[in-house]
């Protein structure tokens, strides 16, 4: 049973996780007004207010991240403490926090984590999906998955699979259309942009003959979601950016073609992201490595189709 102290710390970091007060109390159990007495409680010990309330959410004040920023290194040292005195325990258990992007979280790595959580029956998974990274440091997740590079040194990471990325096009479209033969050709296309974090909105970068390319593109469809942008694709709606893990069962029927493979577009590779603890638990290792051994499938390669 976790002393108050813990029990207060947690109930701090994860009501700054959720934003309010309800969401909060669902994760530990507790009825709203149970965890509106608690942060009271809480602050008036302190003697100090940690958040501004809204009706539907909270903000936390400077004390408060002060506080966040302190309960989540000691939570995180805890953890720590107990995985080293257990770690000559075989089976792996306790907590795990993973968080993917949206999408691929929601299609294939929640299925891997039922898979995982059927081999390893004592350790606690909580998956968190959101579309944007987070700060693993601040935040107390254990793991991150991520396609390409963090530029976050503080974390270490781990290739879990090789992924390229290509243009594609259906066929309805490059027939319609013409098939392009050089960059250029791009600007007399209709592009289909899928809008990532703080990219450029519109710029694609390319590498060919050792020399880096830029080009802008422009089209009358964008969307934040991987899978909406695909679907446009496979419409014929235009000329698509998207990683070999998306295309290589549409490319092997032929529902896509790739277009201008000559011109390399930015990795997508597959990372696990974690923050740089010289103690890593025996759940975050057993469950890195279950991601590799189930990702060890090859993708099909997509870069010279059979059908081009």
């Amino acid at each position: 049973m976790k002393t108050d102290i813990a029990s207060h710390l947690e109930f701090f970091v994860l009501l700054a996780r959720h934003g309010n007060l309800a969401a909060a109390a669902r994760e530990l159990d507790l009825t709203p007004p149970a965890a509106t007495k608690r942060l009271a409680q809480l602050e008036a010990r302190l003697g100090v207010r940690l958040v501004n309330r809204t009706t539907r959410s909270i903000s936390l004040t400077t004390e408060g991240e002060t506080y966040l920023h302190h309960a989540t290194r000691i939570l995180g040292e805890i953890r720590e403490m107990e995985d080293a005195v257990s770690s000559s325990r075989s089976v792996p258990r306790g907590l795990l926090r993973v968080n993917a992007t949206l999408g691929f979280g929601r299609t294939t790595i929640a299925p891997l984590v039922s898979e995982f959580a059927k081999r390893y029956p004592h350790v606690e998974v909580q998956l968190d999906v959101t579309d944007r990274p987070i700060d693993l440091v601040e935040s107390g997740v254990d793991l991150a998955i991520r396609f390409g590079s963090l530029p976050d040194k503080r974390l270490n990471a781990r290739r879990i699979m090789s992924n390229q990325r290509f243009l594609c096009a259906s066929p309805r479209y490059l027939e319609r259309q013409g098939t392009p033969t050089s960059l250029a050709d791009l600007a007399d296309h209709q592009c289909i942009i899928h809008r990532q974090n703080d990219d450029a909105h519109g710029i694609w970068r390319f590498m060919h003959n050792d020399r880096s390319e830029v080009v802008k593109v422009h089209g009358m469809l964008s969307s934040n979601d991987g899978d909406i942008v695909l679907s446009w694709a496979l419409d014929g709606h235009g000329i698509l950016v998207r990683s070999e893990w998306d295309l290589a069962k549409y490319v092997e029927s032929g529902r896509l073609r790739i277009v201008l493979p000559e011109f390399v577009l930015p990795s997508a590779d597959l990372f696990v992201y974690y923050a740089n603890k010289r103690n890593q638990s025996a759940r975050a290792r057993a469950f890195i490595d279950f991601l590799i051994e189930r990702f060890k499938i090859p993708v099909a390669s997509v870069a010279q189709p059979a059908s081009l």
